[in-house]
């Protein structure tokens, strides 16, 4: 298509209003609908015209141009979904804290399109604490008022601190949640840079380390979490999320259910796991969750972490071993004994290929092949 004729459309805030940006190659044909518009304006700072945003002008817009000028409106609309599978997320606990004198709290209206979006509580405390730090960071000015060097001039900030780049991200993603999805702007800081995607590969033990593991782990509750985590490749928040309609006895699977990315799927149920959680279950006679809390409810996701690494530093692994360090084992191994990555994949719920083809770089078979040099 003729970049001449397109028109890009923008959101822009100027003066703290919503403004639409429509920028384009020069073109005669362009300038002179553009003057039909309402009130059209330049604006030096963005390089383009803007009008008032409002949905009577967005129409406008779409009546001067249509069939004329293709409107591009992939920085101006989003096809972003609600996050209409996950379980209802109470932030009442954000809005009850106490109050730091001279510490801006993240606004209500934040607050209000997380728990409309049904975004899961670790990802609301995340945005929260992120989004505070940036509006206390720029304190003396207003939301609206900030623009795209003041985003920069705080990051800036967290890179000479020497942060990771995941953290820098998860910052980026909790600004730019209030200015695209709260203030209704997507795209609004389209042009933000964010940090080149780190490549790094799966921690891995052998499958003797991680039997040395559950072997060292003496409490029944605890090396069922353990050998779950493994022979199932399960998230620590799957885990957690388990009921116990979710074991499968007699076809000998796991129902994980909404798990990342509001997907559900099947993993393995092991023989050894079973005759465990059995013992596990006359002991313990969980309710609801099959693994409860002290006083019901869910497991804490500390407890897990807390559970693994002691076992691990018990049985003298070296390396620092989480959760979901099982479950890379758990794929990797699998791959190691010549289970297919596409039957991988699905066990482990990945949507795409290229997400499970990191254990190739990690499984001793991609290496057995290979003579080294030396020998």
């Amino acid at each position: 298509m003729n970049p001449i004729k397109t028109i890009t459309l923008y959101h822009l805030m100027i003066k703290n209003q919503k403004m639409i940006g429509l920028k384009f190659y020069p073109d005669k044909l362009i300038q002179r609908l553009i003057k039909g518009l309402p009130n059209p304006k330049w604006s030096k700072q963005y390089g383009m015209v803007y009008i008032t945003n409002t949905k009577n002008n967005l129409g406008i817009i779409n009546d001067t141009f249509k069939g004329i000028v293709w409107l591009n409106y992939n920085l101006f609309l989003s096809n972003k979904s609600i996050h209409t599978n996950n379980e209802s997320v109470d932030v009442s606990w954000f809005r009850k804290r106490k109050h730091i004198d001279g510490h801006k709290l993240c606004p209500e209206a934040y607050l209000l399109k997380l728990e409309l979006k049904k975004y899961a509580i670790n990802t609301v405390r995340t945005y929260v604490y992120f989004f505070e730090m940036f509006m206390n960071h720029h304190k003396e000015k207003e939301l609206k008022s900030i623009n795209e060097n003041d985003i920069r001039d705080f990051l800036q900030i967290l890179i000479h601190k020497g942060v990771s780049n995941s953290y820098l991200n998860q910052a980026i993603n909790a600004i730019k949640f209030y200015y695209e999805v709260v203030l209704g702007m997507p795209n609004r800081f389209y042009n933000i840079e964010r940090p080149r995607k780190e490549h790094k590969l799966p921690t891995v033990i052998s499958k003797q380390e991680v039997l040395s593991i559950i072997e060292v782990t003496k409490n029944n509750k605890h090396k069922c979490i353990i050998q779950l985590l493994y022979s199932a490749g399960l998230r620590r928040s799957e885990l957690l999320n388990l009921k116990i309609e979710d074991i499968d006895s007699k076809r000998m699977l796991i129902s994980v259910k909404q798990a990342k990315g509001g997907k559900d799927r099947y993993t393995l149920l092991s023989k050894t796991v079973l005759k465990e959680l059995r013992i596990y279950y006359k002991k313990y006679k969980p309710r609801e969750y099959l693994f409860q809390g002290q006083y019901g409810g869910k497991y804490s996701g500390e407890s897990i972490l807390k559970i693994v690494k002691e076992a691990a530093a018990k049985a003298g692994i070296r390396k620092t071993i989480t959760p979901h360090v099982l479950r890379h084992c758990f794929a990797t191994h699998l791959l190691e004994s010549g289970v297919d990555l596409r039957q991988i994949q699905v066990l482990l719920g990945h949507s795409s290929s290229k997400t499970t083809e990191i254990y190739t770089h990690v499984a001793t078979n991609t290496f057995k092949t290979i003579k080294n040099p030396l020998d």
